[in-house]
């Protein structure tokens, strides 16, 4: 399959962005095909190999779907023994994730791949470039997240004044 880009949207910001992550993510599913995973699912190990043993609720937070979406995907990842759920010990009602042995091995090889997709990506472009795009890149994160806790934050205050 071949993505053709709309040169009318080529110079906005929302619209490249976009696009960026569409093409990323096609290329790296395309590639990974071969593991069994489905996007989610290898989502969902990609978070738990940065915070392994993070709370259930916590996760679906950090994903940012929601919690029935993930009980989904880890009762799918449990039983091909991808995870593994234990009872939380400082709180009985939730429950903790963590990745097997399985998985380990499975992310060292999507880590591989993504490195792969990232080196495609930044073909022609000098290391220089690539660390002013990052610094760009996530100086925009940090004003837009900014710019969502302070609207949380008005919403809250104007929520207590009524």
């Amino acid at each position: 399959m071949c993505f053709i880009m709309n040169t009318t949207f080529d110079k906005s910001l929302g619209f490249a962005i976009h696009d960026v992550a569409r093409l990323l993510r096609w290329s790296f599913d395309r590639q990974s095909q071969g593991i069994g995973l489905t996007r989610a699912q290898w989502s969902v190990l990609a978070y738990l190999h940065r915070d392994d043993g993070v709370q259930q609720k916590t996760l679906a937070h950090m994903m940012d779907i929601t919690p029935i979406t993930l009980a989904r995907h880890l009762d799918r990842l449990e039983v091909e023994a991808w995870i593994e759920r234990r009872d939380d010990p400082d709180d009985r009602r939730a429950k903790r994730v963590f990745l097997n042995p399985k998985a380990r091995t499975v992310i060292a090889s999507l880590s591989k791949l993504g490195q792969k997709v990232r080196r495609k990506a930044m073909e022609g472009i000098t290391p220089e470039q690539e660390e002013m795009f990052m610094e760009v890149l996530l100086r925009i994160r940090s004003n837009l997240a900014d710019a969502d806790r302070q609207c949380e934050s008005h919403a809250e205050n104007d929520a207590l004044s009524e």
